[in-house]
């Protein structure tokens, strides 16, 4: 992803919740990364998701952190806040608790901010928590991998 960032001359950055920075740790893993890839807020807290990415206070109290809502306002507001051109958002229940009937242990909503606007998808992945916070970083990165693609 760091060499189609390159090649399409594209910037990126990142706006993590239940994946706690993995997201960016993974980026950053690959030589060349930093001429593509701006940085990542780790956005755990709820004010943080309102202070620093500009989540609405009415988008948390009305849908909650986890909810296709907060998860394109996190990848909106990292893609203002970071100046890319590309920002992906993750925000879900990694566990093992913290689930219910409505939003159970899994359940993760990946956002991707571009030029074009957003893209959310739900996701309701299985395993331990360290399983489901893996399962979530792969799915982001190919979701904004798909996202530069398109341009």
């Amino acid at each position: 992803m760091v060499l189609l960032g390159i090649e399409k001359n594209v910037t990126f950055g990142t706006a993590e919740s239940c994946t706690g920075g993995l997201i960016s740790a993974s980026v950053t893993d690959v030589p060349g990364a930093s001429a593509v890839f701006f940085g990542g807020v780790v956005s755990y807290d709820n004010s943080i998701k309102a202070g620093v990415l500009g989540v609405k206070n009415e988008t948390l109290a009305a849908h909650g952190a986890v909810s296709e809502e907060t998860a394109e306002e996190m990848s909106v507001g990292a893609r203002r806040l970071l100046g890319v051109d590309f920002a992906v958002s993750v925000t879900g229940i990694a566990g093992p608790g913290g689930g219910t009937k409505e939003k159970p242990v899994g359940l993760v909503y990946i956002s991707v901010a571009s030029p074009n606007g957003c893209t959310v998808i739900k996701n309701l992945f299985s395993g331990n928590r360290e399983e489901v916070r893996l399962q979530t970083v792969s799915k982001a990165l190919m979701l904004l991998t798909e996202e530069i693609r398109k341009g």
